[in-house]
């Protein structure tokens, strides 16, 4: 499933992600941790890979289109896990 958001948006779910669900979500999906950074904005391509993450410039970081969101729908989880 694609979607867009901009990058100031997913920064803001990155930087309110708790210690540790970098390597949680790389865990449930057999990821690098870097990949996942990568997903966040990172430019690790020596120990992560592409995620398939697209940036237009524009407005509030521009807008950012993701081929895929299991990353964002597992950080997404952990947020609200960490609210209840």
């Amino acid at each position: 499933m694609t979607k867009t958001i901009t990058f100031n948006e997913l920064r803001r779910v990155k930087d309110a992600l708790p210690s540790g669900s970098m390597t949680k979500i790389a865990e449930e999906l057999g990821l690098e941790k870097e990949t996942v950074r990568n997903y966040f904005g990172g430019h690790d391509y020596k120990d992560g890979k592409s995620v398939g993450v697209h940036i237009e410039p524009g407005p509030d970081g521009g807008l950012v289109m993701l081929d895929d969101t299991q990353i964002l729908d597992i950080a997404m989880r952990i947020l609200e896990s960490t609210k209840a």
